[in-house]
């Protein structure tokens, strides 16, 4: 899960990482009472919270020397559309200027296994175009999970940046703070950038970015309490409650894909689409799905009142295909697909019981042996879509 802004400023906080006081807006008329209760001292910087790089030159991040400054700003960015992503929140933050911005990140290196720091002296929105241009400015440095992060590890980073080991006393607390950060919440990415260094000498980390694995949510209340509160499909969140992925596709889309694997989700949304047709969502069943999950993944998928056939690719190997077709039986039985389309490809285990309970249930059940074949099928009845 990859959490907005404000919220890795929070984390950022809670370990001791120093930030600029801010405050979030996510309703107009709350400004002036955030901003004073934050007690922000001006000039402030307005940040749209959303996910996507670049967010200055789209616009996304703007100045502010006074009160009025800021209510303009968040009147023109609050709930508006940034590059295809809606503004919700806002962040209200103290600017800060410096004379030398870094770049520091703990992310999980897959090849050797461990925490790696990555450090530059050269940070700021150009770290991208360093790494590629300069890559020895680029330190990385593995991190034993089993001793954490040590003293010789920073004095190695510093020294291979050509820093002033002076700067030990704040970058050693600061880079600690960040790796309990990284373990305590099972991170896959914590990174400052800009980690400034301000006119007094003063390290202070300006932006961030945390990525956490989904895997470890279930014991992460605040991250789980942070996921709710977003302005969220209805549709995800109640999917979210069966251990379903729900996603959006295409607006106005009347078709819908279910399968039991993303792979398989993807090969389905390709040929519909090659065939000038529109899925509106996929669901996403994982494994070892019963038939009374599968009834309430194909009634979420019909609970989309634009959505007028579903597709079901599955391949039965944990998940039997006696279940999936029970499943469709208990949807059918509850008349929500009623005047609808249900597509269904099923291969694996116990197919043949299956394909004998799909025969026996009424309704506009249409069964194939390939995916070719299914998309095939729906668009016989593109009428009807």
């Amino acid at each position: 899960m990859k959490l907005l802004e404000y919220k890795a400023m929070e984390l950022f906080k809670k370990f001791a990482i120093p930030v600029k006081n801010s405050c979030v807006v996510d309703k107009l008329e709350d400004i002036e009472k955030n901003v004073a209760d934050a007690g922000l001292s001006y000039p402030v910087v307005v940040k749209a919270q959303v996910q996507i790089g670049g967010r200055g030159k789209a616009g996304g991040i703007q100045f502010a020397d006074n009160i009025e400054e800021v209510k303009t700003h968040c009147t023109r960015l609050l709930h508006s559309d940034l590059r295809g992503y809606r503004v919700n929140q806002l962040l209200i933050t103290e600017k800060a200027t410096g004379k030398a911005e870094w770049y520091l990140s703990i992310m999980l290196d897959r090849l050797c296994k461990k925490p790696l720091i990555i450090f530059s002296a050269e940070g700021g929105v150009e770290i991208e175009e360093t790494s590629e241009t300069s890559p020895d400015k680029i330190v990385k440095v593995e991190i034993d999970p089993e001793f954490g992060l040590q003293p010789y590890h920073v004095y190695r980073i510093l020294n291979s940046a050509g820093l002033s080991r002076e700067y030990f006393e704040q970058i050693h607390p600061l880079m600690q703070g960040l790796y309990q950060l990284f373990i305590g919440y099972d991170c896959l990415l914590c990174e400052i950038n800009p980690l400034i260094v301000d006119d007094s000498g003063r390290l202070i980390a300006l932006d961030g970015k945390v990525d956490i694995d989904d895997s470890a949510l279930y014991r992460l209340p605040d991250i789980l309490e942070f996921r709710d509160s977003l302005q969220e499909d209805e549709l995800i969140k109640e999917a979210r409650r069966f251990g379903f992925l729900y996603i959006p596709v295409e607006e106005g889309g009347s078709i819908a894909v279910a399968s039991n694997g993303s792979g398989m989700l993807m090969s389905c949304i390709d040929l519909i689409s090659k065939e000038g047709m529109k899925v509106g969502a996929a669901l996403d069943l994982g494994g070892g799905a019963t038939a009374e999950r599968i009834k309430e993944a194909i009634r979420i998928l019909f609970s989309s009142y634009v959505v007028k056939a579903v597709l079901i690719n599955i391949f039965g190997g944990i998940t039997r295909c006696d279940e999936v077709a029970n499943g469709i039986r208990l949807v059918m039985e509850t008349g929500i697909a009623e005047g609808k389309i249900v597509v269904l490809r099923m291969e694996g285990t116990n197919k043949e019981q299956g394909m004998e309970i799909i025969s026996r249930i009424p309704g506009d059940i249409i069964s194939t042996n390939g995916l070719r074949e299914s998309v095939a099928a729906l668009s016989e009845r593109r009428a009807r879509l």
